[in-house]
């Protein structure tokens, strides 16, 4: 037992020493590696070759890793002007600084692109240097081709179009998508004329410049018309650079009168019996300035009763009331459809009366009027556009020569003795007169005999021409022939609507009847004579009206740019 004791302590002591032996080895060895270490830098690659790249643009990113051992400061890694580098491939830079940790870089990788500046077209040299203090640099070659492109700029119109558009008023704007590439330069934008620009739809201008990086970019310009005058109008849309060709938009719009509306008479019944009249008279308050008004244009709609509109075509106008000499003056004349609307008509029937703009101002008395025969009758509504603009002249005056217009049977009769109905006048036209005409409305009723050749008979079918005479002389001639009642928008109706009567139609304004007067009458009297064509009533017609009639108005209209009085009218 004690020969085992002895030899275990032996063993002891011999393991004891051996570990002391070398733990004294080991410390003097690393102490001599420390002093005498070199710090280095390790790179992957001596050269890095890119794909060839458009100047301006970005290669796809190479990469290399890199270490560095015994640094005794910071790695700095920069590279050319053409070139970037990133050690996450999103955030590149053109020089980047890494931190030792315990002197030590561990491997990384490092991301470079090329990146051509707009000078750098063929072939490209630059070094990627990595440097660190005591530490001898590393460098990488990196070569590419930058490719130069020649600017372009595409718009994808070649012309717009805009909405017709109030005078003073502005449209709604279009967009345009400009798509450029490759400029170096400005981009300069100019509209002109009456069409603005604008690349935010909020502050907008005839001039835009915009810088070449966002020119480059996909964007959009705003293009509005603002039209200054009535019209159509147009200009060129210009895109311009120092390298580009220039690119041009053609930009078309209308500029259309400022309309003041002013409704009349809405859905007035009338109808004869059931409580109700064929006229009704009532006042209105219409525009009360017509110095700016270029026209004045009245719409007339009709609409059914609950029960139905009346079967027939009737004799219907609309009358304003001369406060200055309390005389009704016809402004408007038309004929009702057989038993339905003129709904089919967004505004209904149309009627010029800017002759009468003078008597159409501020508050106006109008009569309206159907000669129909029934409890059915009609709703009529009229409403007037006073159109913005210049007028032809400043002043208008009108007065009658002649009215036998009440209804269709107040007309002048024809074919018999007329001696009761005066169509002989003598006029007198104010000297200031610069402008001057005669405004006839005029349409047939009755079927009497005999017959003309095509079996039509008299007033409401046969065809007539009628003389207008001005001191003795046959100036101008009425020809009551057909106007197309066929293609009346106003159809189907339900009766007899689509064959030619003598000068009206069905469910259409009557034709006012234009005749300009030479403007010597100024300061003058002169004869106006009224003569029906040659015809005899036989007065053996078989209808319940064996008479022909003529309802007929006829005024004169003056004009001057100084005031003017009213023409005279001697019976």
């Amino acid at each position: 037992m004690k020969k085992l004791i002895r030899s275990i302590n032996y063993f002891s002591v011999i393991t004891l020493v051996f570990f002391l032996f070398n733990c004294s080895s080991d410390n003097t060895g690393n102490n001599s590696s420390e002093e005498d270490a070199t710090p280095s830098l390790s790179v992957s690659t001596q050269t890095l070759t890119f794909s060839d790249t458009e100047i301006l643009m970005f290669s796809e990113p190479k990469t290399l890793t890199f270490s560095g051992l015994d640094l005794s400061d910071v790695l700095v890694i920069n590279t050319g002007f053409n070139f970037e580098i990133s050690l996450d491939a999103q955030n590149f830079e053109s020089e980047i600084t890494i931190q030792t940790v315990n002197n030590q870089i561990s491997s990384q990788i490092l991301y470079v692109r090329f990146a051509p500046s707009e000078n750098a077209i063929g072939q490209i040299s630059e070094s990627l240097i990595f440097t660190s203090t005591n530490t001898n640099s590393q460098s990488v070659n990196l070569i590419a081709n930058g490719i130069g492109t020649n600017p372009n700029l595409n718009v994808n119109y070649s012309e717009l179009f805009f909405n017709d558009t109030i005078v003073g008023g502005i449209s709604e704007s279009i967009p345009i998508e400009i798509t450029a590439s490759n400029l170096t330069s400005f981009l300069n934008i100019s509209s002109g004329g009456q069409f603005l620009i604008s690349l935010d739809e909020i502050s907008y201008n005839s001039t835009l410049q915009i810088d070449q990086q966002t020119a480059n970019e996909d964007f959009l310009l705003y293009v509005r018309f603002e039209p200054s005058e009535i019209g159509e109008s147009s200009n060129l849309l210009e895109f311009n650079s120092e390298e580009l060709t220039p690119v041009s938009v053609e930009l078309v719009g209308t500029g259309i009168p400022l309309v003041y509306n002013y409704q009349a008479f809405n859905e007035t019944r009338l109808a004869y019996g059931g409580g109700f009249s064929q006229s009704s008279t009532q006042t209105f308050t219409l525009h009360d300035d017509t110095t700016n008004i270029e026209s004045v244009i009245m719409y007339l709609q009709l609409d059914c009763p609950s029960g139905g509109c009346n079967e027939w075509d009737v004799y219907s106008n609309i009358l304003v009331r001369d406060l200055s000499t309390n005389n009704w003056y016809e402004i408007g004349r038309y004929i009702t459809p057989y038993g339905v609307g003129t709904d089919q008509l967004e505004r209904g029937l149309e009627i010029d009366v800017t002759d009468f703009k003078s008597l159409l101002k501020g508050n106006v008395e109008l009569k309206a009027f159907i000669e129909v025969w029934g409890s059915d009758g009609w709703k009529l509504s009229v409403d007037f556009d006073y159109i913005e603009g210049t007028p032809d002249y400043q002043y208008y005056e009108i007065a009658p020569i002649v009215q036998y217009n009440n209804n269709s049977l107040a007309g002048v009769i024809y074919g018999e003795d007329a001696s009761a109905f005066d169509l002989t006048k003598d006029v007198f036209v104010p000297s200031n007169a610069e402008s001057m005409h005669l405004r006839t409305i005029i349409t047939g009723w009755g079927h009497a005999t005999p017959n003309d050749s095509d079996g039509r008979p008299c007033a409401e079918w046969c065809y007539r021409t009628h003389n207008v005479k001005i001191n003795n002389n046959q100036e101008f001639q009425h020809y009551l022939g057909p106007i197309g009642c066929v293609t009346n928008p106003v159809s189907p109706q339900n009766g007899n609507w689509a064959p030619d009567r003598a000068g009206w139609c069905p469910g259409m304004a009557v034709p006012n009847r234009i005749n300009s007067l030479e403007a010597s009458l100024a300061g003058t009297t002169f004869n106006f004579d009224y003569e029906f064509e040659p015809w005899t009533n036989d007065l053996l017609s078989t209808s319940s009206n064996i008479h022909a009639y003529y309802a007929m108005s006829s005024f004169i209209v003056v004009k001057s740019n100084s005031p003017i009085d009213k023409p005279t009218v001697i019976n």
